[in-house]
Parts: C-alpha cells; sequence; structure tokens
C-alpha cells in the first residue's frame, strides 16, 4: 500500500476501502491455498502409486518415485508461502478493523489496556481514566513493542517542554496521513507484541562484560575439535587414552566456567527475549524518509559504527537463538564437552562490547517513533481535532466547543471554558448524571494530551503549562484501613503540595469532601480552594451540594457558579450537556430511585 491518499477521502472510507481490498486478496490466497493442498496430496498419492507399482512391476524403476516428490516439495515451499502471506493479511485486516472500531467507538477492551502504567499516587492517573479498559492509552496506543508502550505513557503521566511540545506537534503533523506506514508496522511479526523487556535489554547493555572475548575464545574452540578428534581416534584406531584425557581436559575447564554461565544465560535470554519482531521494527523505520527535525533525530540516532541497528538486532537474535538451542538433548549431553553455550556465550559478549552501549538509544528511539505514530493515528483518525496554542502567559485554559476524547463524537456534547487569571474558580452544581464528571474529565484529558504534543477534542484551545491535579475517583482500602474521607485529603494534600512547584495547578475535584458532614464539609472546601486560588491554580469544582456554592460568591470575581440543566418529557429525564452559567435549580435523585422501580 502507498500513502497516495484522497484528500476527499474521509478515515473511515480510507479504512473500509482498504479493508475491502485486503479480504479480496485474502479470498484470493484462500483459492490458491486450497488448490496447492489438492496438488500436495495428489503428489503424495502419484508417490505412493510409484512406490506400489516399482513393487509389483520390475519393468517400473523406482526413481519415478523422484517425479511426484520434487513436486512434492516445490509445491510444499509454495505453501509455506501462501500461508505466510495469509497470516500477514490477516493481521492488517485486524489492523483496519480495530481502526474502524475505534471511529464507530466500539474499540474499549480490543487494545493494550497499560494498566501496568498505573500508579495510585500519581496525581491524575486513575482519575482521568489514563489505563484500564476504556482508557486514553488504548484508545491511542498502536505500539508494537514494550519501548514504544513505555515511551506513550510517560508522555501522558509527565507533560513535555514547550520546545518538546512543538516538536512532536511537527512530527505527527508529517506523520498524519502514513496509513501504509502505520499498517506494516501492524502485521510485523507473529505476535501481537514484542516481548522485549527495554530497560532490561539497556540495563544489560551497559552492563559489565563478564566473558572477554580472545584467546580463551579461541582456546575452547580448539579444545572442542581436539575432543571430536579423540572420538575418532578411538572409533578408527583404538586410541582410548586420549578420548579420556580430554574428556577430562574439557570438563575441567566446562566446571571453571560454570559459575560466570549460570550468571550469564538467563540474564541475557531474560533481556533479549523475542528480538526478532523488534529487528524487524527497525528495519522498517529505517527505509522510511522524514521531513521534520524530531523525525530526522530519531532516525539518525539508529545508526553506530556504520551498522544500522535492524542488523545488528537480528545478529543478537540469531546468537540468542543459538543460545536457546542448548536446552536440545543432544546439545545437553555434550555441552561440556564441545563447550557450546560458552562459545555461543563469548560471541554474545563479542557483540555487547561493540553495540551494547547503543541499545538504549536504540530502544528510546523505536519508543519515540512508534508513540509518535501512535498519536499521529489518532490525528488521522480525528480530523476535526486541533493542535492547541501554548501561552507564556499562565495560568490559562481556554477551550471552545471541546469534548472528552474518549466520547464518540456522534456522542459527544462540546462545551466552552474559560479558565485564567481573571477566573480562576468555577463551581459546577446540577442533578445526577447531567455531566460534571465528564465535564471534569474532558478539561483534565485535554490539558494531558495537549502537553502530551497530541491535537485535543477541541475547536480551538489556548492554553499555558499546567501541572494536572485530580480528586475524582477516590477509592477507600479495607485492607489498607483508609476510609474515602482520608483517601479523599490525602489526595488533596498532594494537590496543594503541587501548587509550591514551577508550574500553575490545574485542579479537578469532582464532589469535595462528600465523605463528611455538611458543615465541616462546607468550611473545609472553602478553605480548600480559597487556598489553591490563592497560590495561583485555576481548577473545576462539581457539587451536588448547593451549599457549596455559596463559595463562588464569597471569592468575586475570581470565582463564579456554573450548572447542568435536565428535564422530564414524556415521564422521561432528559439531559442537555450543556454548561450554563448560575446555580442548577432541579434535582432530579428522586425521579432517578423512581425510574428503577424504588417507591418512593
Amino acid at each position: 500500500m502507498t500513502d497516495s491518499l484522497n484528500p476527499q477521502e474521509s478515515p473511515r472510507a480510507t479504512y473500509s476501502r482498504r479493508l475491502e481490498e485486503l479480504r479480496n486478496s485474502q479470498s484470493q490466497l484462500d483459492r490458491r491455498h486450497r488448490r496447492i493442498g489438492t496438488v500436495n496430496v495428489s503428489a503424495g498419492v502419484a508417490a505412493v502409486l510409484v512406490i506400489v507399482a516399482a513393487l509389483a512391476f520390475q519393468a517400473v524403476s523406482i526413481l519415478w518415485i523422484l517425479v511426484p516428490l520434487f513436486v512434492l516439495i516445490f509445491f510444499v515451499v509454495l505453501h509455506q508461502r501462501v500461508l505466510k502471506a495469509l497470516r500477514k493479511i490477516s493481521r492488517a485486516i485486524g489492523f483496519y478493523e480495530r481502526g474502524l472500531a475505534r471511529l464507530d467507538g466500539s474499540w474499549a477492551g480490543g487494545g493494550e489496556s497499560g494498566e501496568r502504567f498505573l500508579d495510585e499516587s500519581h496525581p491524575y492517573a486513575r482519575d482521568l481514566d489514563l489505563f484500564g479498559r476504556g482508557s486514553l492509552f488504548e484508545l491511542l496506543s498502536t505500539a508494537r513493542t514494550r519501548a514504544g508502550e513505555e515511551t506513550l505513557a510517560s508522555w501522558l503521566l509527565h507533560p513535555a517542554s514547550l520546545d518538546e511540545i512543538h516538536a512532536r506537534q511537527a512530527a505527527i503533523t508529517e506523520l498524519k496521513n502514513r496509513v501504509s506506514l502505520r499498517e506494516e508496522m501492524a502485521v510485523l511479526g507473529e505476535d501481537f507484541r514484542t516481548g522485549v523487556q527495554p530497560e532490561a535489554l539497556a540495563a544489560w547493555g551497559e552492563g559489565k562484560i563478564l566473558l572477554k572475548p580472545g584467546f580463551v575464545q579461541a582456546a575452547v574452540s580448539v579444545l572442542a575439535v581436539l575432543w571430536l578428534l579423540s572420538l575418532v581416534a578411538w572409533g578408527v584406531w583404538g586410541i582410548v587414552f586420549a578420548a579420556l584425557i580430554m574428556t577430562v581436559v574439557n570438563l575441567c575447564v566446562a566446571y571453571r566456567f560454570r559459575e560466570r554461565l549460570e550468571k550469564f544465560v538467563p540474564a541475557i535470554e531474560e533481556a533479549a527475549h523475542d528480538l526478532a519482531l523488534l529487528s524487524q521494527v527497525l528495519a522498517r523505520l529505517e527505509r522510511e524518509k522524514f521531513a521534520s527535525p524530531r523525525l530526522g533525530e530519531l532516525h539518525s540516532a539508529l545508526e553506530v559504527q556504520g551498522v544500522v541497528p535492524s542488523r545488528s538486532i537480528a545478529r543478537l537474535d540469531h546468537l540468542v537463538e543459538r543460545l536457546e538451542s542448548r536446552e536440545h538433548l543432544l546439545l545437553r549431553i555434550i555441552d561440556p564437552l564441545v563447550f557450546w553455550t560458552l562459545r555461543i556465550t563469548f560471541s554474545i559478549e563479542s557483540w555487547h562490547r561493540t553495540f551494547g552501549p547503543a541499545i538504549r538509544g536504540w530502544l528510546q528511539a523505536v519508543g519515540e517513533m512508534e508513540a509518535l505514530l501512535a498519536l499521529a493515528g489518532y490525528a488521522y483518525e480525528h480530523p476535526a481535532d486541533v493542535f492547541p496554542k501554548f501561552t507564556g502567559e499562565g495560568p490559562c485554559f481556554d477551550a471552545e466547543e471541546f469534548a472528552h476524547p474518549l466520547l464518540p463524537e456522534s456522542r459527544a456534547v462540546r462545551n466552552n471554558l474559560k479558565l485564567d487569571a481573571g477566573l480562576q474558580l468555577v463551581i459546577i452544581s446540577g442533578p445526577n448524571m447531567a455531566g460534571k464528571s465528564t465535564l471534569i474529565r474532558a478539561v483534565g484529558a485535554n490539558a494531558l494530551l495537549a502537553q502530551a504534543g497530541a491535537p485535543v477534542r477541541a475547536r480551538r484551545l489556548r492554553l499555558s503549562r499546567l501541572a494536572v491535579a485530580a480528586s475524582i475517583c477516590v477509592l477507600d482500602s479495607l485492607q489498607g484501613g483508609v476510609s474515602r474521607f482520608y483517601a479523599e485529603i490525602t489526595r488533596l494534600k498532594i494537590i496543594s503540595d503541587l501548587t509550591a512547584g514551577p508550574e500553575p495547578v490545574l485542579f479537578l475535584l469532582d464532589e469535595l469532601l462528600q465523605g463528611t458532614n455538611s458543615h465541616d464539609r462546607r468550611i473545609g472546601a472553602e478553605a480548600m480552594v480559597k487556598s489553591l486560588v490563592q497560590r495561583g491554580a485555576v481548577g473545576l469544582v462539581t457539587t451536588h451540594d448547593l451549599a457549596l456554592t455559596r463559595i463562588a460568591d464569597s471569592m468575586q470575581p475570581r470565582a463564579a457558579n456554573f450548572h447542568f440543566d435536565d428535564r422530564i418529557e414524556d415521564g422521561k429525564l432528559i439531559f442537555d450537556y450543556r454548561l450554563s452559567p448560575g446555580i442548577a435549580q432541579s434535582s432530579n435523585a428522586l425521579e432517578l430511585m423512581r425510574s428503577i422501580g424504588l417507591e418512593i
């Protein structure tokens, strides 16, 4: 596939067209697969008939069996190629099916959730649905390697500098329409993602050389050959003594290196598991040409000492595969005598000495490339989303027609919001299910995307760099003896401490201090938000308790009340999810209780 995209063609149309092309190719290959299978069976039957005829009739030479055997071998090889092509097409079909699922809003649970990156103490990771089923990470991530997943997770967890954000925006713009590159990355390898552990592999590359190649490497190779020759001497000339001496010598040498091998072999097998896919990913990226400065820098990083990393990693993969073959029964028996493991280890250490220090840079380049491709895929699939504009005058979050990026476009209701030095606090009241929590999550998610360098779900967004912090999904802990209220005030302490940092804080507080009585809640909430505002923070507070809306009256003009409304039509609750100035005048708790059959 080439990237000659029709600018008038929507992402859905492109994906659907490409999916139809792939399914047609799959059907053709299926037919070829069945025909080749028929030929293989016929060739096998012909071979059996030749054998029967040769045994029954002396006039028929057994050499005739070569004809069906040659046919069988030829078509077996051809069959393997067809099966390989079918597997590749199947993975490409999966790539476009997942793309259409994202466009349809039915993608949750079908990708990598990234739950291993979730840190309960992080100021917003759980609250803003960064990781887990249906999370922002699952929506964005198309990475094939763990390095790519780790980079993307890091970008979501740690806002970038302004220079870095602008560099990523330029790279994403260049990569946005390279659908073929994303497809080709998706079909590499047999598994969904590689088992390479980036940190383990990088640490191994930077670690100490346990076996220095040189004289000893040559000596053990000579000893292995001498042992084999001693066996020949024993078998041909009956010289037992030579075989016995060489066996004892080689066993002693093997014992001498046993301890170091016991340390080295598990370490390299753990660090370098499944390098083949990493090599393929590197090879595909090496072939690409880029114009943006960041992509050019990453592409240049994929070379050391004149050797491209894909070939070097492929060489290491080959050596590790040979090392793992020591588990074969015959090799296990003769390994101490022919030094199979030791000689492969020397070769790996020779590779280690030359390329080991470059591994971390290669993995970082791959990780960044894959993270940029993931964000570029998001940008392509959401053409209405825009890159935010950053201002050095903070704090600032000024959004027009923004919505939550996890909501399908067909269901997203867009709102406007402006927070800055003039209006630092917005208190949002409203009935249950009206959209309060979704709105503050949308603010947080878009701020994270913006500071990761990605497009945002808005018609326009202008913001300063902000330290995002949230108290939305606060959980108690039975095992830890922590109540919900204590868990919440602990989170509030984290948010308060962030205000001492270099960046203004954007705080997002859902149902603030609902775990205590209304009197303490009113006093505690007012003291908390006043403290945050005095320290230059901006943010949103949602509440069902209309008593908390009086806080805004005491903090004008730096605070204001907004609300969501609902209405009843034909006995049903209707929500418009529109943020409006003022305090909510309606409550739907009793109506909701009656709607599920409770007698109120």
